[in-house]
């Protein structure tokens, strides 16, 4: 049997499987074989620790790239402008759209990546917003592993700044938007424990390194 034959066996056992069944390393290990992708998202709403935990996987020789929609705020807030997500929610998605995607290619070589946020979570956004989603969003949001991390609301650690000034009830609704949209394009949504940040990189390291 070649090895596309197997994959094949495998994809045709693994789709008539319920999906409850399987563990999320299951579906890892299978997504994996099909895409090859080395560029994981981690997600989530504001305050779960997002940044903090890509911090930790630079400091352990991975590839991270910062979270584009806080540069971008942090840039309008320096010069006076109103693309962030609570005036102009329209404008600020389709920069970072660009910015996202510009990005997104930066991870040339075939070490993992980890980006603080993906393509997907611009839709997830939008659409809480009660915007129509520009079909060029869906464009690229194949580019990614299909594991994706979400980092829960946790009250515990949340802490607004002017950079993201939402409530933690905001970030509670934020990360089912989330969650429901990177669900319904197809991904596997692992969502991360609330545990410490070293325990954090460690579930992450032992679903990557399969």
């Amino acid at each position: 049997m070649t090895d596309g034959e197997t994959l094949e066996l495998l994809f045709h056992l693994f789709t008539l499987s319920p999906f409850y069944s399987l563990t999320h390393l299951q579906i890892h290990s299978f997504t994996k074989m099909l895409t090859h992708s080395h560029r994981y998202i981690i997600t989530g709403g504001p305050g779960s620790g997002k940044s903090s935990l890509l911090s930790a996987l630079i400091k352990q020789n991975y590839h991270g790239f910062e979270e584009i929609s806080r540069i971008i705020i942090r840039e309008q807030h320096e010069i006076g402008g109103d693309k962030v997500p609570w005036q102009n929610l329209a404008a600020f998605a389709d920069l970072c759209y660009e910015r996202m995607s510009v990005q997104l290619n930066n991870c040339k070589c075939n070490c993992t990546c980890f980006y603080d946020r993906g393509l997907p979570d611009i839709i997830a956004y939008v659409r809480r917003g009660g915007l129509e989603v520009p079909e060029k969003y869906f464009e690229k949001v194949k580019s990614y592993n299909k594991t994706v991390f979400l980092a829960p609301a946790w009250e515990e650690i949340f802490v607004n700044d002017s950079e993201r000034p939402e409530s933690f009830e905001d970030a509670v609704e934020i990360n089912r938007f989330l969650k429901a949209t990177y669900s319904e394009l197809g991904f596997n949504v692992v969502e991360l424990p609330k545990v410490s940040i070293k325990k954090r990189v460690s579930f992450i390291e032992s679903i990557v390194r399969m």
